[in-house]
């Protein structure tokens, strides 16, 4: 038995955050971070967009909208001081019609609200100067909006918290924890973890984790939604200056396809937004029957598909037609064709639901004695990781 006073469960970025943190507040701190894969970053972290937020889509006064916006200070002076690479190159949010300029009018005053006050109106003129290919009526440009590789912020994380004293051990999965009166006992395949408090940053498996010391019956549950992404072939680039988004479709709970610019250079189109029957189930014939039984059977689960039946069947047909992704594309970018993009990577959502059937759209953290469950990060986690941290290392 190993005895710690701090164990984090999960080596994604929200976690490897959290822990330096800890130790750069107590820099005596014991800790160690178990991760059951055999690096770090192996699945949100590693497999998300790479885009640093601004913060202007989120309630203002909701932990998103706070948290990204002193976590985006502290990642980019993180990466300044760790000579990081990223890019503030800018995005586009565009209204493609004039139905859509009333939400894009919200999403403005929103940005106000959260304090960016560099954001600025495009009309369809000025759009071009910017996007000469993307269509719309009007637009607002967001200058904050970035790209960079979240892994290698992760591995510098991992790196600081090592040079602190701290300890990551690989393939160790959490089967169980067991709360003692002193100390919190958790559990691998091969090793038992003696710490004073424990804290969940298990992502798709938040939900599990936290059901084994949670109270009663966990009110959420985590739905796994699969992002397939293409990318726009070498000689198509010049299609794409930097970031294109659409306005958000009230009637879906994500942002909709749009264009990234990656920092090494490439563009992304996408992602849809698929139910995905696997947790880790990147490809679409991954299948866990365990994973998808747990989905089916939650109540809040059901009253999410009675309510976005129609747009999450046409998400699956758009997975599987690339026609009807291209089509989906069209509307921001007119010129795209279907030989224009190639087949990219894909990435799985950890989706907190509730039981009465609402997705949470706010981070979401319980915390029950001396255990602490991250039960939901989504986007922006990444931008607002060291902020996420700084807030659960002041609550121990």
């Amino acid at each position: 038995m190993q005895n710690y006073d701090v164990l984090v469960i999960g080596a994604g970025i929200v976690g490897l955050a959290t822990a330096l943190k800890i130790l750069e507040k107590k820099p005596d701190s014991k800790i160690c971070v178990l991760e059951k894969e055999s690096s770090v970053a192996a699945h949100q972290t590693g497999n998300n967009s790479g885009v640093i937020h601004s913060g202007i889509y989120y309630k203002p006064g909701s932990l998103k909208a706070t948290n990204c916006k002193t976590g985006y200070k502290m990642l980019l002076d993180f990466c300044d001081k760790e000579n990081i690479p990223y890019e503030l190159c800018g995005k586009v949010i565009v209204a493609a019609s004039e139905n859509e300029i009333p939400a894009l009018e919200n999403i403005y005053n929103r940005g106000l609200e959260n304090g960016l006050d560099k954001i600025k109106y495009l009309t369809e003129g000025e759009l071009k100067k910017y996007e000469p290919y993307a269509k719309g009526v009007k637009a607002v440009l967001v200058p904050y909006t970035g790209i960079i590789d979240f892994k290698i912020v992760s591995e510098k994380y991992a790196e600081k918290i090592k040079n602190y004293g701290g300890e990551i051990y690989f393939n160790q999965k959490v089967k169980n924890i067991n709360q003692k009166e002193d100390h919190i006992e958790v559990l691998t395949a091969n090793q038992t973890y003696i710490s004073k408090t424990v804290i969940n940053c298990a992502g798709l498996f938040s939900d599990e984790i936290a059901s084994l010391t949670y109270p009663g019956k966990l009110p959420v549950r985590i739905i796994p939604f699969r992002g397939e992404y293409y990318k726009l072939k070498k000689d198509k680039t010049y299609l794409v200056n930097t970031l294109i988004y659409p306005v958000p479709d009230p009637s879906f709970p994500f942002l909709g396809v749009h264009f990234t610019k990656k920092i090494g250079g490439d563009i992304e189109a996408g992602p849809n937004a698929v139910l995905s029957f696997k947790k880790e189930g990147y490809k679409k014939t991954s299948f866990s029957l365990r994973d998808t039984y747990r989905t089916f059977v939650w109540k809040g689960f059901l009253a999410i598909a009675v309510k976005f039946m129609k747009t999450g069947l046409g998400e699956f047909y758009r997975s599987y037609s690339k026609r009807a992704f291209v089509k989906a594309l069209q509307k921001l970018l007119p010129e795209i064709t279907i030989d224009d993009i190639t087949t990219g990577g894909a990435g799985v959502r950890a989706q907190a639901c509730s039981i009465d059937g609402k997705l949470i759209d706010d981070f979401l953290i319980y915390r029950n004695g001396n255990v602490i469950n991250v039960c939901n990060a989504p986007s922006p986690a990444a931008t607002a990781s060291l902020a996420i941290g700084e807030h659960i290392s002041s609550l121990i």
